[in-house]
Parts: C-alpha cells; structure tokens; sequence
C-alpha cells in the first residue's frame, strides 16, 4: 500500500511548534482513502494505526520537514517503518524547483484553494481554536486533504521522466 503524506503545524520548530493535521493519503491498487488527523487525534497510536500497511510512503519536503516535525513531536521514526521518497527531489532533478505549489503549477497539476500558504495554514487553525471558526478548518482540512491527493498525481506525473530511476 502506497501513503502520501503532508503535516500542518503551528510553526517550523518541533520545540515550539505542535502538529495541527496529519494529512495521509492510502492508495492500494483502485482502492483509495484519505484520512486526517486533527489536533488532540494527531498522535502516535493514531498515526502507527494509520500507515500500518503501508510500505511506500511519499511526501515533498518531508525529509527535511515532516518526518523530522512528527519524529521530533510524537517520536515516530516513519522512515525506520516503510520506503519513504521525497518527490521534491525528483522534481529537482528534472528541474522542476520550487515549492509544491510551484511545481503543480508548472506540471498543470489543480488545485480548488489555490493561494493558500502554509502560513495561512496556521492562521487557519489559529482563527479555528481561538474562535471557533469550523468554517476555517474545513478550509485547513481541504488544503490538506489537496496536499496529499496531488502528491499522487505528482508521482505519476513525474514517471513520464524518462531519467527518474
């Protein structure tokens, strides 16, 4: 089973920043689900429980951000569990640089919240604890939910590069 996966946080540190949403993508064969782990749910044995089947894992930018933010917040090593591929660095070797958005972009990859950042990722889940505001997750929550679901149309996109191994 194939799992992409992207993380919101409420900042870059582990030491004083905490995971929002814990977005993962299930692909086995046909068979797709999306699944998000929100806040107090955004732990280990939620996260374990999630990718137990997984053997390959893909992400963008996850060996510099995500794995090192969930390993430094809930003490889940996901690289030591299954194989994990950082598309950023297939883009980059057929020049595709940039950021995910960047790069969807010039893949023609879609997206519906398209002008979201990461930071307003965090402005999102802000404007959801401290007021209440479910309309605000719900956007935080389909940002996420388009992360993951075109990590996978990125990995296929990126298999009709001939120089990919």
């Amino acid at each position: 089973m194939d799992a992409y996966l992207d993380i919101e946080t409420t900042g870059l540190s582990c030491q004083s920043s905490y995971i929002t949403v814990i977005g993962i993508y299930l692909v086995n064969g046909c068979n797709s689900r999306l699944i998000q782990l929100v806040g107090n749910d955004a732990t280990a044995d939620n996260l374990l429980e999630s990718i137990n089947r997984v053997t390959n894992l893909y992400t963008y930018n996850g060996s510099r951000f995500d794995l090192p933010f969930i390993y430094g917040s809930i003490g889940i090593n996901l690289e030591s569990m299954t194989s994990h591929r950082d598309l950023m660095y297939d883009c980059w070797r057929c020049n595709l640089k940039g950021g995910f958005k960047a790069v969807e972009q010039k893949l023609g990859i879609s997206r519906e919240s398209i002008g979201i950042t990461g930071w307003d990722a965090v402005l999102l889940w802000n404007k959801y604890v401290r007021c209440g505001d479910l309309d605000a997750l719900q956007t935080l929550l389909k940002y996420n939910g388009e992360d993951v679901i075109n990590l996978k149309i990125l990995r296929e996109k990126l298999e009709d590069f001939p120089f990919l191994d």
